[in-house]
């Protein structure tokens, strides 16, 4: 890496960091804010004995990634309680499997913030930062984070493709700012656009869509490891 590449590098990785506090600190929506401050006093009775972190999740991942998978929210007692996106619950178990499967993840799991989980040529991150009631967060939620969102993935310079799981997170992506015609197509596993304009460069990113890695889709065999596996794979295509 020269000299260069390394001050860039450092630049970005600063970036994230500031941002990263940014949105740790953030108490912009009170009933979010209400809800994972409870959840974390409250605790499940499996980790009554753990310290819940009960803050909003900044993203994480490789800096210089191709691939951002744009989640929904985290988990009450996922995220929510370990501090680093998707880490701690069954849909993390699932996504990191199938990242380390497809070479993008040095383990195939993620259990908490200092595991030694270090991902290669992907980020991720949620549209919704806080963990929210019943796992539903509102229309004005997201909205709220969408700035968190756009801010964190302009300071991926290499984004080629942004991994949709969930109708949720692909329509919090749209509203980034699609610009193919006729683009905001209703969400549908492994729905495609070519790209997505406002992210700070002349041709922005890719859309792909999945279904969510949660509990409830993957334990019904609506989303299975092959399926899953696949649209890693379309991914690294379309950021080849």
């Amino acid at each position: 890496m020269t000299t260069r590449d390394q001050m860039a590098q450092s630049l970005r990785d600063g970036g994230l960091a500031a941002l990263a506090g940014e949105i740790e600190s953030c108490r912009r929506c009170p009933r979010l804010v209400s809800w994972r401050e409870q959840v974390a006093r409250e605790k499940r009775a499996a980790y009554s004995a753990e310290t819940y972190w009960g803050r909003p999740i900044a993203g994480f991942g490789d800096a210089g990634a191709r691939i951002a998978i744009l989640g929904l929210a985290p988990g009450a007692h996922g995220a929510n309680r370990t501090g680093r996106v998707f880490t701690g619950d069954r849909s993390g178990d699932f996504l990191f499997a199938a990242l380390w499967r497809a070479g993008l993840a040095n383990q195939p799991t993620s259990q908490s913030r200092d595991d030694g989980l270090r991902l290669h040529d992907v980020w991720v991150t949620a549209a919704v930062r806080c963990a929210p009631p019943a796992n539903r967060p509102t229309s004005g939620e997201r909205d709220a984070c969408l700035a968190f969102a756009r801010r964190e993935l302009v300071l991926l310079p290499n984004l080629r493709v942004i991994l949709c799981l969930g109708a949720f997170a692909w329509d919090a992506a749209l509203r980034l700012g699609a610009r193919e015609p006729g683009s905001r197509r209703r969400f549908a596993h492994c729905a495609e656009l070519l790209t997505l304009d406002g992210l700070g460069s002349d041709r922005g990113p890719a859309l792909l869509a999945s279904f969510h890695v949660s509990q409830q889709n993957t334990f019904t065999g609506r989303l299975t490891e092959p399926m899953f596996d696949a649209v890693l794979a379309r991914a690294l295509a379309l950021a080849a």
